[in-house]
């Protein structure tokens, strides 16, 4: 494990946190954050070495307290249901495979997350930034290599605006993120703000059929991976399946706990703080028996931003790891390869 950055030290140099107080990712358990959008400086700044200790040991947290209503995750989640019912026919129509950017429909082992497995047995259904008021929603915004516009189902009436109600609560709870991660690295609240000016965040509406009892050689719900942005907001039903390597190698349980969210580090924020934030690897499985549904929001930066180290994060001991690219070729070269195994269809 590598020693705090300088970006951990306060103005006399003195570091912030005990480095030996840190289990060095060998974690048993998911800790749990508290008031994350409490805007009292005491306790923010109080959140923010919690958070800091999560991101150096763990890469993932619950959050309590989100502020998102329990009204907008219903309404979002039973159009997800809607939509995953229709014929497969209708929703092959929204292909992934047959846009640019990666918007629309996969379908059971559509995407393969683990190159050492066959595919990811769920559906999915992706889409990005765009205002609900938009009239025919084609709205476009130039994200560059990114760029393209959401695709959406015609015949299931209010299922757009259902999910973007979801989806924009979701953002705006990222954006108030950030100056926490911020406050966590010793960082001024604002260094992220010219970051995020677009925010490039895409979600995911996922459902997982039963695995079967005997499961297939190679085939999990999503096999073993890290997220590509900087991070995920997950919101799960009561079906467990997610799952959290350790640094041991051994998988822990991120338990579906009622009334909170999952935030798991990606790999931007992990190129930012070269590796001293954790992008952990982790999976989900469904023995359950019994269908599962989440709704996964991966936020990242904007897509022309480079991914060049936070200043004090590439000292001695911790060199630069990562060349320098941009967010937007980055998430779209991890993408190709994930969708690369299946057959395309245009």
């Amino acid at each position: 494990m590598v020693g705090l950055p300088s970006c951990f030290e306060d103005e006399l140099g003195h570091r912030t946190q005990d480095q030996n107080s840190q289990s060095g990712g060998a974690f048993e358990e998911i800790p749990i954050m508290q008031n994350a959008t409490s805007r009292d400086p005491p306790l923010r700044h109080a959140l923010a070495a919690e958070i800091r200790d999560a991101c150096t040991d763990v890469g993932f947290f619950y959050i309590k307290n989100h502020g998102i209503p329990e009204e907008a995750i219903d309404v979002a989640i039973s159009a997800a249901k809607q939509f995953f019912i229709l014929p497969t026919e209708t929703k092959m129509k929204l292909d992934i495979h047959a846009t640019p950017n990666f918007k629309g429909y996969t379908a059971l082992l559509g995407e393969n997350t683990n190159p050492e497995n066959k595919g990811d047995l769920h559906e999915g259904f992706d889409f990005g930034w765009e205002p609900i008021e938009a009239i025919d929603g084609s709205q476009v915004r130039e994200d560059g290599s990114m760029t393209g516009a959401n695709v959406w189902p015609g015949n299931l009436p209010g299922f757009r605006e259902d999910v973007l109600a979801y989806y924009h609560a979701v953002v705006k709870l990222g954006q108030s993120l950030f100056p926490l991660f911020a406050l966590a690295l010793n960082l001024p609240e604002n260094f992220f703000d010219d970051k995020v000016t677009k925010p490039a965040a895409v979600m995911r509406l996922l459902y997982y059929p039963p695995q079967p009892s005997r499961p297939l050689e190679g085939v999990q719900g999503i096999g073993a991976h890290t997220d590509y942005e900087c991070f995920t907001i997950l919101w799960q039903d009561n079906v467990p399946a997610l799952q959290v390597m350790n640094i041991g190698g051994k998988w822990i349980d991120a338990a579906p706990i009622p009334g909170t969210l999952v935030l798991n580090l990606g790999d931007q924020f992990a190129r930012w703080t070269n590796d001293v934030f954790k992008s952990t690897t982790h999976r989900a499985i469904n023995a359950s028996g019994r269908e599962r549904y989440s709704m996964p929001l991966f936020f990242g930066t904007d897509y022309d931003v480079k991914l060049e180290p936070i200043p004090g994060c590439v000292t001695k001991d911790n060199p630069s790891k990562y060349e320098v690219v941009t967010a937007g070729d980055y998430v779209k070269s991890r993408l190709e390869a994930t969708y690369a195994h299946s057959e395309v269809t245009v």
